[in-house]
């Protein structure tokens, strides 16, 4: 629950791996990998898919750019917030409501494609929005960034702004957020460029 929680709970299962790592992280899990693999030898590469790829003390609240779907006044109007026990107060589970989740995170994808998706999405603790991204794992791992040039979470500018601090290698796709179903190949290439790079 939460950026440290979660990428804490990525470094100690990374740690019980032998070999080489190619870590792959999507949206939130961006910065999650970002985290989880600072200061891990294993780690040999990172792969970015319409990910966030935060610098030291950025959120994803501050790299969400005003083009962004979630770029409104009324959190409300695009989630919906569900309490759980045991967490801080304030914290709760966020939902994409199913209303929102087909043109925000499956534009040009089969509506039933979308619809299904929207019912079937993992939550996000709302911390997760506001924790500040510690050391990033980029500033000594060679990482590969895909970019879906349709993606309406996080808009083609800022995902090239964060990409390009990051020193990615950067291939973009005419893809939305989901880019690794609107076009898995694609995608799948970008992971093996980083595994055979980094052999």
């Amino acid at each position: 629950m939460g950026l440290a929680s979660d990428s804490g709970t990525i470094a100690d299962f990374l740690h019980r791996i032998t070999g080489p790592i190619v870590l792959v992280g999507h949206s939130y899990g961006g910065a999650v990998i970002t985290d989880a693999a600072y200061g891990d030898s294993q780690v040999k590469a990172l792969v970015y898919v319409d990910a966030y790829i935060p610098a030291q003390g950025d959120t994803l609240v501050s790299l969400t750019g005003a083009g962004s779907c979630f770029a409104v006044s009324d959190l409300n109007s695009v989630f919906t917030f569900v309490p759980f026990p045991g967490v801080p107060p304030k914290v709760a589970d966020a939902y994409v409501k199913q209303s929102v989740f087909p043109g925000c995170f499956a534009n040009g994808l089969p509506a039933r494609e979308g619809a299904e998706l929207a019912a079937t999405q993992r939550p996000l603790a709302t911390n997760a929005l506001t924790d500040p991204s510690g050391p990033p794992a980029w500033a000594t791992i060679p990482s590969w960034a895909v970019v879906g040039t349709a993606d309406h979470v996080i808009p083609l500018v800022d995902q090239l702004s964060m990409a390009r601090k990051a020193g990615a290698h950067i291939t973009e796709i005419d893809a939305p957020h989901l880019s690794m179903i609107a076009d898995p190949r694609a995608v799948t290439s970008v992971i093996e460029q980083a595994a055979n790079r980094t052999g």
